[in-house]
């Protein structure tokens, strides 16, 4: 039985390392956030991260309150972005209603939806042992 030959990868960055392959990868990266930063959400909660994570810096009591206030307001940010790549990957597969495609953007909603309620907990439990 005959091995089958090694298949080249499609994309080129499959065949970078080490710093070629990390400098492609961040500018990936800020095409993502540029992409991104074309959704109404995704802007929206980075301005409010503008504000934010600076008051994190006032209301935080501790490193670990800040950090746990700047983590929730970006991981609001992180999931959008997921969000918007679920929803981007179903309008390429087919812009036609259907039900796995609603299902899929409906979790990805459900998702930002969860990060949203778990940061305005967090920054209300802030609030509330800042000033009771």
């Amino acid at each position: 039985m005959s091995a089958l030959p090694p298949q080249e990868p499609v994309d080129a960055q499959k065949r970078r390392t080490g710093l070629s392959r990390m400098a492609h990868a961040f500018g990936y990266s800020l095409a993502g956030l540029r992409a991104g930063w074309g959704e109404t959400a995704f802007r929206q909660e980075a301005l409010a991260a503008v504000v934010l994570i600076p008051a994190a810096f006032w209301l935080g009591q501790t490193w670990v309150e800040v950090a746990l206030l700047c983590a929730a307001v970006v991981l609001v940010m992180v999931v959008e972005l997921l969000n918007t790549g679920i929803e981007t990957a179903i309008d390429r597969i087919s812009p036609e209603w259907h039900d796995l495609s609603k299902r899929a953007k409906d979790m990805g909603s459900a998702a930002v939806l969860l990060s949203l309620l778990l940061c305005g907990g967090i920054w209300l439990a802030a609030l509330w042992a800042r000033w009771a």
